[in-house]
């Protein structure tokens, strides 16, 4: 059932075991943006969780974004503690590949972010992103906040009214609470990958069609 040709994603008991701590080290600093990548972050930022696709090209988007602090790629919403690369991918882990998004809300508010988490990906395609196919590639926002939560939910139904109207289908982004699932940080070659291979592998990709949400949209983008 895993590895058939359509992904599904596991149940608790088919899940891979994990273990209690993390199996590799992750770097200190953004390589981009000089920052540390792991908390505590200074007072007055906020923290984003957007799944959106492979997270190489994901990752490079948001950290090209005036008011964004730091990022960090990792693994969220499955239930293998401390999974690796390998066991994400195998489907076994119920993870999909996410970027955590440390910002400034006084620079860059939550509701720009969506627009570019939106506007970045097609979040019609299920398990799938694009030619990445798997339940690691699922579109997902994880809230870290009731605020974040309606922002989510509000942003979700104005972009799926603009992506009917353009003849898109029903949008599957998984959006749920963040307490309780738990962000692990991704190998340390991960970390901001297309900063260290310019030319490496970017599957992100958008329908074209802008979402109607926020002032204006962020700075940056690849």
């Amino acid at each position: 059932m895993l590895f058939g040709r359509t992904p599904v994603l596991p149940t608790p008991e088919q899940a891979l075991k994990g273990r209690p701590d993390p199996a590799f080290e992750v770097p200190d600093r953004h390589t981009v943006l000089g920052n540390p990548l792991l908390g505590p972050y200074p007072e007055g930022l906020e923290v984003a969780d957007f799944a959106l696709g492979c997270f190489w090209g994901a990752e490079r988007k948001f950290w090209q974004t005036k008011g964004v602090w730091t990022t960090l790629v990792g693994y969220q919403g499955g239930h293998t503690p401390n999974p690796t690369y390998e066991e994400a991918c195998s489907g076994l882990t119920g993870h999909t590949e996410a970027v955590r998004v440390v910002f400034d809300p006084s620079v860059v508010s939550y509701e720009e972010l969506l627009k570019l988490f939106w506007e970045s990906h097609n979040p019609t395609q299920g398990f799938r992103q694009g030619n990445d196919v798997g339940t690691q590639y699922r579109s997902a926002i994880y809230t870290h906040s009731p605020a974040q939560e309606s922002a989510a939910k509000a942003s979700r139904e104005a972009y799926q009214q603009v992506l009917t109207r353009s003849g898109h289908g029903t949008i599957t982004t998984e959006l749920l609470p963040a307490e309780g699932r738990p962000f692990y940080p991704a190998e340390a070659y991960h970390q901001q990958y297309l900063d260290k291979n310019p030319g490496g592998y970017c599957g992100i990709g958008g329908t074209g069609v802008s979402c109607p949400i926020g002032v204006a949209r962020a700075d940056g983008g690849a």
